[in-house]
């Protein structure tokens, strides 16, 4: 059926045809960020551009938008050709008026692409206002004909909500309605779903469709999830280094690629099903009971709301083991962690480390807890102060402990070494280095202390499927090698399967099936379970050894 469309869709003149493009540094045109990059999208065609970190995925993108930093970045050569109009020749009103009416772009993250002081309603509405010669009656009318075409709950109350208001799919929803209320005829997706759980993301996938085979869009869609490939994807253009390395439909692609790079990519992506591991019986280092945790929300005139995002939730962890928490956004894996970190209070319940109940101690007295738990958070670059050199920010939480500067600097050199970076790195910034290098960054400062108990809050999900592939074969090798146990957050249940020892599942705060990852991923008991599984991407492709699953 895909190859059907694909060759129907090819019969006709493409939507969008880039012609040998070239992006250089401003000042600079022989320092090419990209190079001869070429490739069509047809009507009613979805195109999936994957490649690592650094390819020029995203660049490549806002060349098409006409989003370059001119300061930083310009066009150098080539054609960006939309319905034969070449868009790098056009002027910035020319550009402004092609941008929502003829093509339009949904950004990664959802919270930065929306203004954080103006209600969901008006940020729609403005695209009316600028682009079209409406009433605000009309513009109204149409605003809320969108907000139901990509099925938001309760249109009215969405429209007057702030987008803090709202969750990471609704929010998403709220960017495609945006991008989308204009029917432009070019539609570009970077990695839009790669945030969110499996379940919202499958219904963003099936919305992005379903609105692309109402009005025969072209789909652009830039992503690292191969899963997500397999779902989509009409035809795939792989990027590495700048330049095109392979295009070829889905089949081609991921059945029989036919570079090297290619097949380093595809057989990187996870597979469901885990191998076999085998049990822990050391000492228990984490013992969490009857954890729960409730939040109070002030209302209008004093009222009061509570809201449980965690109950009675139970876990073990042994040294050495890694523990998998599993769910939708909202589940309550965030809170859990944040609780057993003591980055918050629990409302009730037990976190005992290594003997010791954490769970009451306030104030000074957590400065010894934080030497025995230590988190990684799920952006590096966050994470680490922009201000300090990496060997700064490691050896802090050694010297705030009485360590030596001189010690605390070997102990940082050590810990580079650990982690696959080299020694002299110490010496640079965080802005230096690539995203799965600051992540293992972020992973040498938790283990300065050498804590007992890791705690990784979605540590690889923005991490392209080569570099994930490291950063978890190093988290297996670190807890092997220091015997720490991991308490390892995510929505991917393939990172899971990898990974993970025991997994347990989350649903609206309460644990919902515990048990082996083989159990709980091959044969789960839980329907919800199995409704996570049944929305994970790609999940009929066997891409280690590049072939389909039987149905």
């Amino acid at each position: 059926m895909s190859n059907q469309k694909n060759d129907l869709a090819q019969t006709g003149r493409p939507v969008l045809d880039v012609c040998n493009l070239a992006v250089s540094l401003a000042g600079n045109p022989s320092a090419k960020v990209v190079s001869d990059v070429s490739f069509t999208v047809h009507p009613g065609e979805t195109v999936c551009v994957v490649g690592e970190s650094g390819s020029g995925k995203s660049v490549t993108a806002f060349s098409i938008m006409g989003l370059l930093s001119r300061e930083a970045l310009h066009c150098s050569g080539g054609r960006i050709d939309l319905d034969g109009e070449n868009v790098l020749e056009a002027d910035k009103e020319r550009l402004r008026a092609l941008r929502a009416t003829r093509m339009a772009m949904i950004f990664q993250e959802p919270m930065t692409a929306l203004n954080p002081v103006e209600t969901v309603g008006e940020q729609i509405d403005e695209v009316l206002r600028i682009h079209k010669r409406m009433g605000r009656k009309a513009r109204r009318e149409k605003v809320m004909e969108m907000l139901k075409a990509v099925h938001l709950p309760e249109p009215e109350r969405i429209y007057s909500s702030y987008p803090h208001q709202l969750s990471g799919g609704q929010r998403q929803r709220v960017v495609i309605c945006i991008a989308l209320i204009l029917e432009p005829r070019l539609l570009i997706a970077d990695e839009p779903t790669t945030a969110l759980d499996v379940t919202t993301q499958k219904q963003i996938l099936l919305l992005i469709r379903e609105l692309q085979e109402k009005h025969n869009t072209a789909v652009l869609f830039i992503t690292h999830d191969f899963g997500v490939v397999a779902d989509i994807a009409d035809r795939v253009v792989v990027m590495n280094r700048g330049e095109v390395v392979e295009i070829g439909t889905r089949e081609q692609i991921l059945s029989a690629p036919d570079k090297d790079y290619t097949r380093m990519l595809v057989s990187s992506v996870p597979s469901l099903v885990p191998e076999a591991r085998e049990a822990h019986d050391g000492d228990i280092v984490l013992s969490v009971k009857g954890l729960g945790k409730v939040y109070a929300q002030k209302r209008f005139l004093g009222a009061r709301r509570e809201v449980a995002a965690a109950v009675d939730v139970d876990l073990t962890v042994r040294r050495g083991e890694i523990l998998g928490v599993v769910g939708e956004s909202g589940s309550g894996k965030s809170t859990v962690a944040r609780c057993i970190v003591r980055l918050q209070d629990p409302t009730q319940g037990e976190v005992v480390v290594c003997g010791e109940n954490i769970a009451a101690v306030r104030g000074s007295a957590l400065l010894s807890v934080r030497k025995r738990i230590q988190m990684v958070f799920q952006d590096p670059f966050r994470s680490l102060n922009p201000r300090l050199t990496v060997g700064e920010s490691i050896i802090e939480g050694l010297t705030n402990f009485g360590v030596a500067r001189a010690q605390a600097l070997r102990r940082a050199g050590e810990l580079m070494g650990l982690v696959g970076l080299p020694a002299d790195a110490l010496k640079r910034y965080p802005h230096q280095f690539s995203g799965g290098q600051r992540q293992r960054i972020c992973i040498a400062r938790a283990l300065a202390l050498e804590p007992d108990v890791l705690v990784a809050d979605e540590a690889v999900s923005a991490l392209d499927v080569s570099v994930q592939a490291q950063v978890l074969e190093l988290l297996d090798d670190i807890r092997r090698k220091t015997g720490v146990g991991v308490l390892f957050i995510t929505h991917d249940l393939r990172v899971a399967a990898q990974i993970c020892d025991t997994i347990m599942v989350m649903q609206k705060g309460k644990i919902v099936e515990f048990g082996p990852a083989a159990d709980v991923l091959t044969s789960p008991k839980q329907p919800y379970t199995r409704l996570l599984l049944e929305a994970a991407p790609g999940r009929h492709w066997d891409f280690q050894n590049f072939r389909p699953l039987p149905l």
